[in-house]
């Protein structure tokens, strides 16, 4: 059957005047309005098509994506505020609701129309998309099945003295701390992560570039393009300040000096004293 709240795959029965009509199996047939058919469909078409069920009950079917899924972290606008909840832009034309019963108490009145929230989607009893700001009803503080260096999706969540509280793959708690973080950070912001450390407890520590050598082949490149752009020369070297290097290549200083040695060993780059050059550059 149709999974509500996420993509689905479903197939076109048959088109008619007013839209396409999907196979929805044990949910039975929706219609995509019209408006929203891709050019050329025809009967037997698979389409990724967007499942849920609306703040009126109805099932409904759109190709357009939401900004999250049911099971996944957001940070959304409030566009409105009743006594029911607020309402969030959610990518879909009618707003998704947060319940004021889905808000902790102290943060009622900081939500307010133009400001964001960060949510998790899911559907309540009566099977329609919500929104609920009390993340740790749903995300676990313990992770299990990850090694050091997997790759992760982060988001920004919150500041600590020890550093940013961010959400992992959508489902779990872990820290980036201050010795990691080379930028400023903005709450709701996105990025792509690595388990830096695998704890006793379970706890997950984040970095925001790959650890040691892994990061090396993927910045390389990376380096050596921003050189191209550059004319072939930089007026920079391992003595450089950290903050010059993050803003010219986004890493570490210690990850460029470990890129900068593995280019000069392969002769792509010549280490100079006022900077590095492009192999065969003048």
């Amino acid at each position: 059957m149709a999974t509500l709240g996420t993509l689905n795959a479903l197939t076109i029965l048959r088109l008619t005047p007013e839209g396409a009509l999907l196979d929805a199996r044990s949910v039975g047939e929706l219609l995509l309005p019209l408006a929203q058919v891709p050019r050329d469909s025809a009967s037997g078409q698979v389409l990724n098509v967007f499942v849920y069920r609306d703040g009126e009950g109805h099932i409904s079917a759109s190709i357009k994506m939401p900004l999250a899924q049911r099971g996944e972290v957001a940070h959304l606008k409030v566009v409105a505020v009743n006594k029911a909840g607020a309402f969030l832009a959610w990518g879909l034309p009618k707003d998704l609701l947060l319940p004021w019963k889905e808000v902790k108490h102290e943060q009622r009145q900081r939500i307010k129309v133009g400001q964001k929230v960060m949510v998790v989607l899911f559907t309540d009893d009566q099977g329609r998309m919500a929104a609920s700001s009390r993340l740790d009803d749903f995300l676990r503080d313990e992770a299990e099945g990850f090694q050091e260096g997997d790759k992760i999706g982060v988001m920004i969540a919150d500041f600590t003295e020890l550093g940013a509280r961010v959400v992992v793959n959508h489902r779990y708690w872990g820290m980036v701390h201050n010795s990691d973080i080379f930028s400023e950070l903005t709450r709701g912001e996105t990025r792509e992560g690595y388990i830096k450390a695998l704890r006793e407890d379970q706890k997950l520590n984040v970095a925001l570039s790959a650890p040691g050598y892994a990061k090396i082949d993927a910045v390389a490149q990376g380096l050596l393009d921003v050189l191209k752009r550059r004319g072939g020369f930089l007026p920079v070297s391992d003595k450089s300040r950290p903050e010059e290097i993050y803003e010219l290549f986004g890493i570490s200083k210690k990850v460029f000096k470990q890129t900068l040695g593995a280019l000069y060993k392969t002769r792509r780059i010549l280490i100079e004293a006022d900077g590095i050059r492009l192999a065969g550059t003048p």
